[in-house]
């Protein structure tokens, strides 16, 4: 039962892991530079809007979902710390939860919190944008590496299962 449980949390996380690589993948080669030419007010105002659609989307069942499986493949790891799969799950879990969620948690949501709170028609709002733009896509750079990396991890995890 432990293996099927296993089996299913790995899947679960190599899948959930690629899907966030490919949504941050995307901010990071087009969605952000196409915001960025559209100038600081009207880039401003949709990113306002696509940070408050976000968070009511499924986004948010994926987002926590897949960090919660993260850690727990972490966890396991270090419990049966002699199998084959064990380094590939931890450095996996480790990565998605410190490179993902972490760096959002810390950076990007903070950005996302201080865009939000200027109005984008507002002489502040462009250097508000400005930083935002350049900021935020370098952590979405991190963001998009570290899953794509676990996602690769759990599937290595999963041959070795």
């Amino acid at each position: 039962m432990s293996d099927l449980i296993l089996s299913i949390l790995l899947w679960a996380s190599a899948i959930g892991c690629a899907m966030m690589a490919g949504l941050y993948f995307a901010f990071s080669v087009f969605i952000m530079t196409a915001l960025g030419r559209l100038g600081p007010e009207k880039g401003a105002a949709t990113m306002q809007s696509i940070n408050r659609v976000i968070l009511k989307s499924a986004f948010m069942p994926l987002f926590l979902g897949t960090t919660l499986a993260a850690l727990v493949l972490a966890g396991w790891a270090l419990a049966d710390w002699g199998a084959a799969a064990a380094a590939a799950m931890l450095g996996g879990g480790l990565i998605y939860v410190l490179g993902m969620f972490g760096v959002t948690m810390f950076f990007n949501v903070p950005l996302n919190n201080a865009l939000d709170g200027v109005d984008p028609a507002s002489p502040e709002a462009a250097a508000v944008w400005t930083r935002y733009l350049k900021v935020w896509t370098a952590w979405n750079h991190v963001r998009t590496a570290a899953c794509t990396a676990s996602s690769i991890l759990f599937v290595a995890s999963l041959l070795d299962f």
